[in-house]
């Protein structure tokens, strides 16, 4: 029986946080903003098996709520700024968060599967 090799989770996170392969740390772990790599070009770690569906966009959903709720009633609390500039300002803002966070926390997603071994990454 061989021994599996370990997978941390913490080296693969930062990695792919930047956007680089979580094996080797060399190649992109990203071929356009949200489409994984078919494969690294440096060490070969298929990317394109992974699973990550929805999972991404749910937790950025969840973040966005969690800073930009708070955000607005400390804002409003604060300052009396016109509805008008509001309905412009909050859904910006929250769009702009949104398409910040999307791409790391799909690279997020994507490395915890791989230093688990779930799915295709077995």
């Amino acid at each position: 029986m061989s021994k599996i090799s370990p997978r941390p989770f913490g080296p693969a996170l930062a990695l792919a946080l930047r956007g680089h392969c979580p094996a080797c740390g060399q190649g992109c772990m990203f071929a356009r903003f949200l489409k994984p790599s078919p494969a690294c070009d440096h060490c070969g770690q298929a990317w394109d098996v992974s699973r990550a569906d929805d999972f991404p966009a749910y937790i950025v959903i969840l973040l966005l709520g969690h800073i930009l709720v708070p955000l607005m009633i400390e804002v409003n609390a604060a300052l009396a700024i016109p509805l008008g500039a509001q309905a412009v300002l909050w859904p910006g803002l929250a769009i702009l968060l949104a398409v910040a966070m999307i791409q790391p926390a799909k690279a997020a997603v994507i490395a915890f599967q791989w230093s688990r071994r779930m799915d295709g990454f077995a």
